[in-house]
């Protein structure tokens, strides 16, 4: 997939050199995600770790993108603001208390500036409209599923939340899509994978390898976001 085509000045494309601190910085961020996947697995014995390089993975990442020049600033600084509030997320979400719905609303935010950024770029009708139809297969099936057990589960007060959430990250999968960039749909699709999995864990059906999966398709997601800066 790509954007050409898009708005009438789209002819040739400018091509926009990538720092190689960007790439420096993707590495260090490739590095600490491995890491903490591996704490993950490792369970209460890598807890420590996990404390640490969880965090450290979305540092570098949006190190990252500060680091770009991306063709369009704007996209770039809405981007900044969700990596910022995926950090909140992530530090709520491994915190000892039970800190779901604060982590739930910062990521909730997050994508709602994803969506900003991805509007802000521009989007081609055509890929919205597949967008569309990929969200409307898995808010049929998976989301369904979600929905229903959170309501039978007497998790009342978190219906509302949860229903939110999927809206907006459906519609941030929707304009990632929508976008025509390769890595911005597969970032958008990871994180979709991600967060079902979180609700399939906690709501429906608790699965031993549910956690490093969550990890690693949340972590490649971000960094497929992060990625889709270039031009």
């Amino acid at each position: 997939m790509c954007r050409s085509g898009r708005t009438p000045s789209a002819g040739r494309r400018r091509v926009i050199p990538v720092p190689a601190t960007a790439w420096v910085l993707l590495g260090v961020a490739g590095l600490f995600a491995a890491g903490d996947w591996i704490a993950v697995a490792a369970g209460v014995r890598g807890k420590k770790y996990e404390y640490l390089l969880k965090p450290a993975t979305m540092v570098a990442l949006i190190g990252v993108a500060i680091a770009l020049r991306p063709e369009h600033p704007p996209q770039r600084t809405a981007f900044l603001v969700g990596l910022i509030l995926s950090l909140a997320g992530d530090v709520f979400l491994m915190l000892p208390r039970d800190a779901f719905v604060a982590g739930l609303a910062s990521f909730l935010l997050a994508h709602i500036a994803y969506v900003t950024g991805f509007a802000l770029a521009g989007t081609s009708p055509g890929w919205v409209a597949v967008g569309a139809v990929v969200v409307a297969l898995g808010a049929a099936s998976v989301g369904r599923a979600i929905v229903q057990s959170v309501r039978a589960g007497g998790h009342p007060a978190l219906l509302g939340p949860v229903v939110a959430y999927v809206a907006v990250i459906s519609a941030m999968v929707v304009v990632a899509i929508g976008s025509g960039d390769g890595f911005a749909a597969a970032g958008a699709l990871l994180f979709y994978t991600s967060d079902s999995l979180i609700a399939w864990d906690r709501f429906v059906s608790p699965r031993t390898w549910a956690r490093p999966a969550i990890m690693i398709t949340y972590h490649l997601a971000q960094a497929g976001l992060v990625v889709s800066l270039i031009r």
